[in-house]
């Protein structure tokens, strides 16, 4: 049986952790972003670490004939998909009233659109991964935000976009969780990566969570029988109300 995974924004962060956790598992990997010579390099990491096969396919998450080449890089190597990572987007933060639709359009293409298109372009090779191991099924996994749970002054579109997220991979549950396709949206509080630095004055990295903290949730998820469906896993940071990025 080939395990393999799709991961979008694979090459720092959160996705380049999980990427690098599959790979020392032996799955075969599909990584995306935008930087085609950082993904090479990330490829020779993650073969160093035990991937079985890496698929390198660089796209921007906002261009629509992008995104089908990620999906067809993976669906012209592999016959099958056990995970599907949606970890790539953008932010955007200032008041509401001070939005710009051009950021408004470009935040939900990379964090909205996309991840449309993965899935239903993914789903015939998750129904496969999920009949091809009946009992564990095959995950979706999406890097949401808990301000798109709880409303944040300052991140209205960021926000907005999120939860849309969310509510999409609940309706996947509602569809597919019956054919052994399982879906979970992660929506953590800050994150200490590259895409937090911009808070660090108000939020130390040192108070984010880490990173691995989103891996482990992803292993767990990746380990649930395909009974199990998790729809919505909220993270907060310690010290908070745990209402608040």
């Amino acid at each position: 049986m080939t395990r393999s995974a799709l991961i979008s924004g694979a090459s720092r962060g959160i996705g380049l952790g999980i990427a690098k956790h599959l790979a020392q598992q032996g799955y075969s990997l599909t990584i995306t972003a935008r930087d085609v010579d950082r993904l090479h390099a990330v490829a020779e990491e993650l073969r160093a670490d035990g991937a079985a096969e890496v698929v390198v396919a660089a796209a921007d998450m906002s261009d629509e004939e992008g995104v089908a080449r990620v999906l067809g890089a993976h669906t012209d190597r592999f016959a099958t998909m056990s995970a599907l990572i949606l970890n790539a987007g953008v932010g955007t933060a200032g008041p509401l009233a001070e939005s710009s639709m051009r950021r408004f359009d470009k935040t939900i293409e990379v964090n909205v659109r996309a991840p449309i298109q993965l899935m239903q372009g993914a789903l015939p090779l998750l129904r496969a991964g999920a009949r091809e191991n009946p009992g564990r099924g095959a995950k979706v996994i999406a890097l949401s935000s808990i301000t798109g749970v709880y409303a944040e002054a300052g991140l209205a579109v960021y926000g907005a976009a999120k939860a849309a997220l969310i509510s999409l991979l609940a309706t996947l549950n509602a569809e597919e969780s019956g054919n052994g396709v399982t879906a979970t949206a992660i929506a953590p509080a800050y994150v200490d990566t590259e895409m937090s630095a911009w808070i660090h004055d108000q939020v130390p990295p040192e108070q984010m969570l880490a990173v691995n903290d989103i891996v482990e949730m992803v292993d767990a998820l990746l380990r649930l029988s395909a009974r199990a469906v998790v729809p919505t896993i909220v993270m907060s940071r310690a010290g908070t109300d745990g209402y608040r990025a």
